[in-house]
């Protein structure tokens, strides 16, 4: 049997440690956020706020503000570059219940969660390279011992040491580096031809995939923002720095020369951040007075656009757990099982759907162009497709 739980370390100032955070700051509890820079800050450019996580920031009361800075996205498709046949299509029209996806910035989502965190008086500790928890103490890789809290929740993302730390005792599925990442940036909206309310994605085989997203606004800025996203292999990253910006945007606009705007948006390699990928899961993203939530507990690649919306809904499981059971093993427990089966759905799918998009060879682009691309006509497909991606097969909201 333990306690209830008063004192709470978050491990981790992204989106999932600042939601948990703010959740359980506002169940009246002390929250104390441990951050490994030196300021909390966003990494990384736009992603995709599917209906699941929307419905979270909606039930912190952020949905109309995070929407006012968002931009609305009603489709994603792409075509493929040499004929230009669209093989993927999918709408959120045809889902009754969902008005569809919202384009972000991470500086905004960040900003918005964060503000909210501090007008609930969250603790911040920042230059906190937490690197284990046990018993309810903070180690950093420093040295540094923390004082004993009632609950640590990791948050710090699919590199965490304290995940990593927890598996070394068992509870963690053989990780796996995937071959594929891709390079990310934001750069100024391209305008016309490209659709303000829709991902779009040119692919050559599945060696090559680029993707244009609309992600509203940031703060600080007065304009419309894109985020854009080049496949390439980890290990390639040298050689395509070696070869130089010109060469890599001839090849670009030998793809989709529509995308000539963007690309003269960018004038150095370094606006280009490389996202390397894994595939891992945590049996059971809990121990004795820690839990696991996030990216630390469950990454993949993003070809179902689900990484910040899984861990929103970690963050909310998590927080309703501990309001269902005062006692908190209990309450763990609880936040487990209520994740498990949802987790394990999306994480097969992603692993499943990741080398018909980002693979070397051409059997599987074709069986995607040619088989799946008819299985996607087919009647109650277009449903399907869209739950899919929206995050709602095995519909994890609960009842308002």
């Amino acid at each position: 049997m333990s306690g209830p739980v008063r004192d709470v370390a978050v491990i981790g100032a992204g989106p999932a440690g600042l939601a948990v955070a703010l959740m359980l700051a506002r169940q009246g509890r002390r929250v104390v956020i441990h951050e490994r820079f030196e300021a909390a800050r966003p990494v990384g450019a736009g992603f995709m706020l599917q209906p699941t996580g929307l419905d979270v920031l909606d039930r912190l009361g952020l949905g109309r503000g995070i929407e006012a800075v968002g931009a609305p996205i009603s489709r994603l498709f792409g075509r493929d570059a040499r004929r230009g046949r669209v093989v993927l299509d999918v709408r959120y029209d045809a889902l009754s219940q969902t008005s569809g996806a919202l384009g972000v910035h991470r500086a905004a989502i960040f900003q918005t969660l964060h503000d909210a965190c501090m007008a609930e008086a969250v603790d911040m500790v920042t230059g906190w390279d937490a690197v284990a928890a046990h018993d309810g103490r903070l180690t950093a890789r420093d040295g540094r011992v923390s004082a004993r809290f009632d609950l640590v929740v990791d948050a710090s993302g699919a590199r965490s040491a304290v995940a990593a730390d927890l598996a070394a005792s068992g509870p963690l599925r053989r990780r796996r580096d995937l071959a594929w990442g891709a390079l990310w940036t934001t750069t100024p909206w391209p305008g016309a031809p490209f659709d303000p309310a829709a991902l779009e994605q040119v692919y050559r085989a599945a060696d090559r995939m680029i993707g244009v997203l609309p992600c509203g606004t940031a703060p600080g800025l007065d304009m419309p923002l894109a985020t854009f996203f080049w496949s390439l292999k980890p290990a390639d990253y040298e050689a395509w720095r070696a070869a130089g910006l010109d060469r890599w945007k001839a090849e670009v606009l030998g793809l989709w020369p529509q995308v000539a705007p963007v690309l003269d948006a960018i004038t150095d390699p370094e606006a280009l951040t490389l996202a390397r990928y894994g595939h891992h899961t945590l049996d059971r993203p809990a121990a004795p007075r820690l839990a696991v939530i996030g990216d630390a507990a469950h990454s993949t690649s993003p070809q179902l656009g689900q990484g910040v919306n899984m861990a929103l809904l970690d963050a909310q499981a998590l927080a309703h757990a501990l309001v269902q059971h005062v006692d908190l093993d209990a309450a763990l427990g609880a936040y487990v099982a209520a994740r498990r089966l949802h987790v394990r759905l999306y994480q097969a799918l992603s692993l499943a759907f990741t080398p018909f998009y980002q693979a070397d060879g051409r059997f599987l682009p074709w069986v995607r162009d040619h088989v799946l691309g008819r299985v996607a006509r087919l009647p109650f497909a277009d449903r399907l497709l869209a739950a899919t991606v929206g995050g709602l097969l095995l519909d994890p909201r609960p009842h308002r």
